[in-house]
């Protein structure tokens, strides 16, 4: 099977490559994560990224977007206009990602295509699962899913064995935001 597999970060994808591989599934690897801020931690990520595609010999396609506005316009598409409407990030961020990751899976003629985020206990699976099984059906791409979870915690000691970048944060602003407010409240209002 020719994948696709959506990576959010190296640490993530470590036992997703390596899980897959066990099911004789070679994944190629796709960055586009236009929703990490700021662009220091979309760089590091990336950058760790490609490194650790280099030494584990996969593939890797990449869409470089550092994607602060469009990302906090699709969360907020109002923004400009002082409108507090909001879009529910998550929901917004796995859309983007996911679209763009089978857009190019079909463009390159995949088999199917996948995503990192499903090894994370902090990510929502049956959102993910729903939008990218909308996705693959847009794109006529199935979308490959498997409950990576079990492997999170073997992944990250692996990754830190292997000294790559550990993040604190999920990706967006947002949850830096609430990374430092959990325990800085007097500050965030």
């Amino acid at each position: 099977m020719k994948l696709l597999l959506h990576s959010c970060c190296a640490p993530c994808t470590v036992k997703c490559a390596e899980t897959l591989s066990g099911e004789s599934i070679q994944p190629d690897l796709f960055w586009y994560n236009p929703n990490i801020h700021p662009f220091t931690e979309y760089k590091q990520r990336r950058d760790t990224l490609v490194s650790f595609a280099a030494e584990k010999n996969l593939n890797l396609s990449r869409i470089d977007e550092y994607g602060l506005r469009s990302f906090i316009r699709a969360v907020f598409p109002d923004l400009e206009n002082g409108s507090k409407t909001e879009r529910p990030r998550c929901t917004v961020c796995y859309r983007m990602r996911l679209e763009k990751t089978a857009e190019h899976a079909a463009e390159k003629k995949y088999d199917a295509f996948s995503t990192t985020l499903l090894i994370s206990p902090y990510q929502d699976h049956d959102l993910i699962k729903k939008i990218a099984e909308e996705i693959a059906e847009k794109y006529e791409v199935p979308f490959l899913y498997r409950d990576f979870r079990p492997y999170f915690r073997e992944g990250q000691a692996k990754a830190r064995e292997m000294g790559l970048y550990m993040q604190k944060y999920c990706g967006c602003i947002f949850s830096e935001e609430e990374r430092f407010c959990s325990s800085e409240e007097r500050y965030c209002k």
